[in-house]
């Protein structure tokens, strides 16, 4: 455990910004990466540099994955200034399968940035620590954004899953800007103006890795969804633990390199940011995807 609990707090800017995602690499490729730039053009992370907030209770989306897609697209917290890159096992890129009646992921994935779910903080509700990754959200609205894309969102409520015993928070919620937002405000809200994408989450949620030969996941809350006010608690607590992991003050093997929070311990200059990136291969055009669970559909029972 490190000895700087006496460190400078983190400051965070909420100010409203935009952000230009940068390939490298060539997609469907192990060297993939989508990188960040700010609007000084200043190679940054979208783990650290990002703001979780742009006004109170509006947070700050990095969309990972749109709906209908399968690659399993996710930001690389182990890897200098956090680009995003496809998740690999056994040295194979990673997809998601198509359980039916759903294609892909069915509402835009992505994760909320200067959060962290410390996986040596045993939560009071779940009684179970934390996966060691920004909390996950899922986004309801209509649009479908572009990979690397960050947009604003408010909570609606949510789900505890518990993925091999860790707790794994997955937030809905709606951009702001979605001709609905005005009108949904809580789960109930969202049950009303399309009845069945609570239930279908859950299930989603529980049977999404069964094509893969694992078990069902399972449920904080016997599956039952929490309140926005539950949410918002969850997100700001997970803010808490994010300033500890960048201030050095948690134990953590996760990269914290970021040109823009003053009092971490990993603030580096503009210039070794864009040279982290200007390392990764040049972008190039995609390759074709090879793995037919993205192609193809599966039929499970599963209860709802």
């Amino acid at each position: 455990m490190s000895n700087r609990s006496a460190a400078t707090p983190a400051k965070v800017s909420r100010t409203m910004a935009s952000y230009t995602p940068v390939g490298r690499g060539a997609d469907n490729t192990l060297e993939y990466r989508i990188f960040y730039k700010n609007g000084a053009g200043e190679v940054i992370s979208p783990f650290h540099d990002i703001p979780w907030q742009v006004s109170d209770k509006v947070y700050n989306m990095v969309v990972e994955v749109p709906r209908w897609t399968n690659a399993k697209m996710e930001i690389a917290t182990k890897e200098k200034f956090n680009p995003i890159k496809q998740d690999v096992k056994k040295g194979k890129l990673r997809y998601v399968a198509n359980v039916y009646p759903q294609k892909g992921y069915p509402w835009n994935y992505g994760c909320i940035p200067q959060t962290w779910e410390n996986p040596k903080h045993v939560d009071a509700n779940t009684k179970e620590g934390g996966d060691n990754d920004p909390v996950d959200v899922c986004e309801i609205g209509s649009r479908v954004p572009a990979r690397g894309e960050v947009i604003q969102v408010k909570a609606i409520g949510i789900l505890a899953m518990i993925d091999e015993g860790e707790t794994d928070w997955k937030v809905m919620c709606i951009d702001v800007k979605d001709e609905l937002a005005d009108k949904i405000n809580s789960l109930d809200d969202l049950e009303k103006l399309k009845p069945g994408y609570l239930d279908d989450t859950r299930k989603w949620f529980r049977t999404y890795k069964v094509p893969d030969g694992k078990p069902e996941n399972n449920f904080a809350f016997e599956g039952a969804y929490k309140d926005k006010d539950f949410a918002d608690k969850i997100i700001a607590e997970c803010f808490e633990q994010w300033k500890q992991l960048v201030n050095g003050e948690a134990e953590s093997s996760l990269a914290i390199e970021n040109v823009t929070i003053d009092g971490s311990k990993s603030k580096v200059s503009a210039a070794d940011a864009t040279a982290a990136m200007n390392a990764a291969p040049a972008a190039a055009a995609a390759e074709p995807i090879t793995d037919m669970k993205a192609s193809r559909w599966f039929y499970l029972e599963a209860q709802n």
